[in-house]
């Protein structure tokens, strides 16, 4: 079982395989679910100083759901927490409705593969515990585990105890879920507290699209989102909102490119059938905290899947413009977004236009959040923030993703026009400004980069080497070497006149590394610079947290795939060699 940070994880299907649908789960994995709960309660009951903490539970629509959660809500019972079970629940609904109790447990796997589950633990900060915290609990899990029957006898006590009553309590505790997430949704779009002004700016909206309607498809793909509040959420803002895939998981989870098709062709069939205010489409994973754009591009008259990358750019785009219109007579004002070492330089390129900070942690949502809270108390108005590698958008003051704000992101950069975002946009950037700009000319106007996709093949490496530690060790002697060899090419052919290694732990970056073993399990990259010491590229490695893969990434400035393509082949190939030595 992977037990980091960003959430506990394995395949809790009985079989074994990653693929199954079936429901049931082993006695051992029943197990797992009375000691998580057990040691979560004595950890959250330390930090609250509350005896009977208040708990949210909830889970994500996987078969294996149910059979998790029953374990888990018999220890909070025999434990005496104080439950609020609100059955299918989206991770960011759990987590706004967790800011008014003293913390959550929500049964997911995220975007893994249908037979996987897992657990994620957080209190009342908006977001899951971060590493040292997570750590803590990790510990105490593992302690139990060690002793057999211990963890015999804290199973059989569990199950001994009645969840009727939790079970009753559900729908109640749900219908508060919804509501607390409502409230939550419309001070993270507006980033404002006062609710006649949220008021206010959702007036603006409704006139707009009253105006000139938008419409939205969802491909919820059998997704928590189903239960949660998408569908009246667009419906009060007069949106028109087109679903498809509610009943149940029908295709691969991970709301990647190759699963965002559907979403096209659905798209493609409304504007055929005469939808054409038929402008976005995403489809959420699992728990819902993540969802992928789709846009129609109307010069060539077909939705296209927007990459990951591009996802975040423009809803950093948008925040950072939305933060400069609002703060316009704020002396103080210092932009800053927070983002994970693996995201494209696309982003400084942006932030540097706007006159924004940027700042780099570990993958790993927990570090990104935690970042910005840094740079927060050091006076940075860190509005937007996230891991531009998967497209995950994580909007101030939440602290999870979540695929309402990235859709109300792009929104806003399309209705708000006098004075607008996309105006300010255009005027820092020393770009042509005309009034009936569309999403397309938008994207046109961001900067050029060309990524590595994170879902591609080519982006992911087996490695026999289980000390990371020790195999960048190994990479760097191959690419000191190798970098003798190839630096007149490079200067030749990508322009690339030197480099700088870069690691990043937490939430700290560190610059100018001379040994990159120092990384560990941390992210590792090496920075590529013109003849003006200006970067220009990268690549990027970490083995994965969550998955037993080896990950790489390379990220070119421009449009030229063949340097990317050349890039990433050859730190695949300088990875392998140093797996080998």
């Amino acid at each position: 079982m992977i037990l980091s940070a960003s959430g506990w994880r394995k395949v809790f299907a009985a079989s074994g395989e990653e693929q199954d649908r079936r429901p049931e789960i082993s006695d051992n994995d029943k197990a797992i679910a009375v000691v998580a709960a057990n040691v979560f309660f004595d950890y959250l009951k330390a930090q609250s100083n509350q005896e009977c903490p208040v708990i949210a539970v909830g889970m994500d629509s996987r078969p294996t759901g149910a059979a998790i959660v029953e374990g888990v809500l018999h220890a909070l019972v025999k434990k005496g927490a104080i439950i609020q079970y609100s059955g299918i629940t989206s991770a960011p609904e759990i987590m706004a409705y967790a800011r008014k109790l003293d913390g959550f447990i929500y049964i997911s796997a995220s975007h893994n593969p249908i037979g996987h589950n897992g657990i994620k633990f957080g209190t009342n900060d908006g977001g899951v515990l971060n590493a040292a915290e997570n750590a803590k609990v990790t510990q105490a899990f593992k302690d139990i585990l060690a002793d057999d029957s211990l963890v015999q006898s804290m199973v059989k006590d569990a199950y001994s105890s009645s969840i009727a009553q939790v079970l009753k309590t559900s729908e109640s505790a749900k219908f508060n879920a919804l509501h607390a997430y409502s409230d939550f949704v419309k001070e993270t779009i507006t980033d404002l507290k006062n609710k006649e002004y949220q008021n206010d700016f959702f007036q603006m909206i409704q006139s707009s699209v009253t105006e000139n309607p938008i419409g939205i498809v969802c491909d919820f793909n059998g997704s928590s989102r189903v239960k949660c509040i998408d569908k009246n959420f667009f419906a009060e803002n007069k949106i028109y909102f087109y679903t498809m895939n509610e009943e149940s998981i029908v295709h691969e989870i991970i709301p990647e490119s190759e699963n965002l098709v559907y979403v096209a062709e659905e798209m493609e069939r409304l504007h055929q059938a005469g939808h054409n205010e038929v402008i976005l489409g995403y489809m959420p994973d699992c728990d819902g905290d993540r969802g992928n754009i789709v846009y129609w591009d109307e010069k060539n008259n077909k939705a296209v899947i927007l990459k990951a990358q591009e996802v975040f750019s423009l809803s950093v785009l948008s925040e950072l413009t939305y933060s400069i219109w609002k703060n316009t007579d704020n002396k103080d004002f210092k932009p800053a977004v927070a983002v994970n070492c693996p995201t494209s330089m696309r982003i400084e390129a942006i932030a540097e236009k706007l006159g924004a900070k940027v700042f780099r942690a570990e993958v790993g949502e927990a570090n990104v959040v935690n970042l910005a809270r840094e740079k927060r108390e050091e006076g940075y108005n860190v509005r937007i923030l996230g891991e531009g590698s998967n497209g995950g958008t994580i909007t101030y003051p939440s602290a999870v993703r979540d695929p309402l704000n990235t859709i109300f992101a792009i929104i806003k950069l399309l209705l708000i026009r006098e004075n607008g975002l996309y105006q300010i946009w255009c005027n820092k950037a020393g770009i042509e400004y005309k009034n009936d700009f569309t999403l397309t000319d938008i994207l046109d106007s961001l900067p050029a980069f060309t990524t590595t996709g994170v879902s591609e093949e080519r982006a992911i490496l087996h490695v026999n080497t289980m000390d990371h530690a020790k195999l960048k060790a190994n990479f760097q002697k191959i690419f000191e070497s190798e970098w003798k060899e190839k630096a007149e090419t490079l200067s030749k052919e990508y322009g690339i006149a030197s480099y700088e290694a870069v690691i990043t732990k937490g939430t700290k970056e560190t610059r100018n590394v001379t040994d990159y073993s120092e990384s560990g399990k941390g992210g590792l990259k090496i920075l590529f610079k013109n003849a003006e010491n200006k970067s220009v590229a990268f690549i990027w490695m970490r083995g994965s947290g969550t998955e037993p893969v080896f990950r790489v990434m390379c990220d070119v400035e421009g449009t030229n795939e063949e340097e990317e393509k050349w890039l990433l082949q050859w730190e695949s190939s300088m990875i392998q060699k140093a797996d080998n030595l």
